[in-house]
């Protein structure tokens, strides 16, 4: 069942989604050459402690995993699409970082990712990132009251699929709201004018998750939590929390822009 939320309680999952915002700044500002993983999860921590939030993601354990998932953040590197779980391994010059992090504040839910590169950035990562971060725009300008959620997918999926990179077919957006998972999910890729009527009230995760060689194969890594790229390739993922309304698509979990030294 799809839950349309009040004004308020879109404000209220703002708040939730600004700690989000800020967390995954501090991350992308923290991660370095040399930086581990696990340093990027403490970092997240903090600003959620010091925001007074909880973390969605830890102890998680949907019906795929074999074990709760132990991080407030995924960290996914190079040819891990998501649900990467932080490690010591530390970043190296080139490494592509895709963050995904949620927070849990007033029991409202929030949830975003982002991809970036460390050190000196490869052409084809960059480009990979800005197809990403297109697709993303053209999913929330997609999610208008009158449009269904076959639209956003359809947007998604024809910036993905244009760029030459592949789509998870198993993997999407979903419905957020006091859990970080509700319905309606909703898919990178699909029909124009199909699925769920978009209602002001309606709040979505959108997150399209781009594989650089162009196919949609992938598996589980031996963690039984990280996907990956079936060729090697890597990948981006970027997500926003976003309200439907009737103003227009409200972007909850905006960001400032990373400082200049953590825009890698």
């Amino acid at each position: 069942m799809v839950e349309l939320k009040t004004d308020t309680s879109i404000d209220a999952m703002y708040e939730a989604g600004q700690v989000v915002g800020r967390a995954l700044t501090a991350v992308q500002e923290a991660a370095d050459v040399g930086v581990s993983l696990l340093e990027l999860d403490e970092v997240a921590r903090g600003v959620l402690r010091e925001a007074g939030a909880s973390s969605p993601f830890l102890g998680y354990r949907p019906s795929f995993a074999s074990t709760p998932f132990p991080a407030v953040i995924c960290a996914s590197v190079n040819d891990a699409i998501v649900h990467g779980i932080p490690t010591g391994y530390r970043l190296r010059d080139g490494d592509l970082v895709s963050i995904d992090c949620g927070a849990q504040l007033g029991g409202w839910a929030g949830d975003s990712a982002i991809s970036f590169t460390v050190g000196r950035p490869r052409a084809a990562d960059v480009r990979l990132i800005e197809t990403a971060e297109r697709a993303l725009a053209a999913g929330i300008g997609a999610a208008v009251v009158g449009n269904r959620i076959g639209d956003i997918a359809h947007a998604i999926g024809t910036v993905c699929r244009d760029g030459g990179y592949g789509i998870m077919d198993d993997f999407g957006g979903h419905g957020i709201g006091r859990r970080m998972h509700e319905d309606p999910p909703v898919p990178n890729e699909g029909r124009p004018g199909r699925g769920l009527a978009l209602r002001h009230g309606m709040v979505l995760a959108i997150e399209p998750m781009l594989i650089a060689g162009g196919t949609d194969e992938y598996h589980t890594a031996p963690d039984g939590w990280t996907l990956k790229t079936n060729d090697g390739s890597r990948a981006a993922h970027t997500e926003h929390t976003v309200a439907v309304t009737d103003a227009g698509p409200r972007v909850l979990t905006a960001r400032r822009a990373a400082s200049p030294q953590g825009a890698r």
